[in-house]
């Protein structure tokens, strides 16, 4: 305690003006700003849909950040990392890419609804994009903030890959948790494919057929500290983070209609280091 996180990573799902101005991409949108302009450093991250229109928000690829491979069920697929900046602030987003996983005009779902079959698979993508990335940019964060389900395995993949790499030595995990938990499962080769280096079958606690519910308990498990982002975020997954040693930050919103969930937040993350 009495430490201050001076470096923040936002982990997000979605981020407006990239996407459309849901509660996630709203708040995904306002609180880096809101974080900077409380004197802290931060970076922030986000998968590169194939709805993002890369001309009108001048994205690029960032050469020397892309060009490695990551292993998915024995399958190299390149990563590449691109970059845009938010007009009238001083926020650089950095975009999570691939052919396979983010060329797509749909974000999670196809024109019929769908689930897709591989968002299991890009969940894993991108959490491990986000991490190898940072390493490249040698930006050490004291605080990780996750928010959406797409975000969920990074919390697990910093304690049990990464916690030994000096980048990440001394960093800590902020869950946001929102109503946009998938109902559907990801399919049985899902718990495999979440292996990766050290982590072993017992660190994972998923079910053959785990949907994301249990995605989103298995990043709360993984968390130093939850947020309750939104109003429907299930009473089953709640009651899971309470009984966790975690502390968690109730929803409120008020503070959130009023722009004071901010301070809020800053605060939180003092708290946890």
């Amino acid at each position: 305690m009495g430490e201050t996180a001076k470096k923040i990573l936002f982990v997000n799902a979605e981020m407006y003006p990239y996407l459309p101005e849901t509660d996630i991409a709203k708040i995904c949108r306002e609180l880096p700003q809101g974080i900077q302009e409380r004197k802290r450093e931060i970076r922030a991250f986000m998968p590169r849909y194939g709805c993002i229109n890369e001309r009108k928000n001048q994205l690029h690829e960032v050469i020397r950040l892309s060009g490695m491979n990551i292993i998915i069920s024995d399958v190299d697929r390149p990563l590449v990392i691109k970059v845009a900046s938010i007009s009238s602030t001083r926020i650089q987003v950095y975009f999570i890419d691939n052919e396979d996983y983010f060329r797509r005009k749909q974000v999670y779902r196809d024109e019929d609804g769908t689930f897709f079959k591989d968002n299991g698979e890009r969940a894993i993508f991108f959490a491990r994009g986000v991490m190898e990335t940072v390493k490249k940019l040698r930006w050490a964060p004291d605080i990780i903030h996750c928010s959406g389900w797409i975000s969920h395995l990074v919390p697990l993949y910093l304690k049990k890959a990464y916690k030994g790499d000096p980048i990440f030595a001394n960093s800590k995990v902020v869950l946001s948790l929102f109503d946009d938990t998938p109902a559907e499962a990801f399919g049985p080769a899902f718990k495999d494919s979440v292996l990766f280096g050290p982590i072993k079958p017992r660190d994972i606690s998923l079910t053959e057929n785990a949907d994301g519910t249990e995605l989103a308990k298995l990043a709360a498990q993984y968390s130093d500290g939850i947020i309750i982002g939104s109003g429907g975020v299930s009473d089953e997954l709640i009651s899971y983070c309470k009984g966790l040693d975690a502390p968690v930050l109730d929803f409120d919103a008020a503070s959130l209609e009023s722009g004071e969930y901010m301070d809020s937040y800053n605060a939180f993350y003092d708290t946890i280091l």
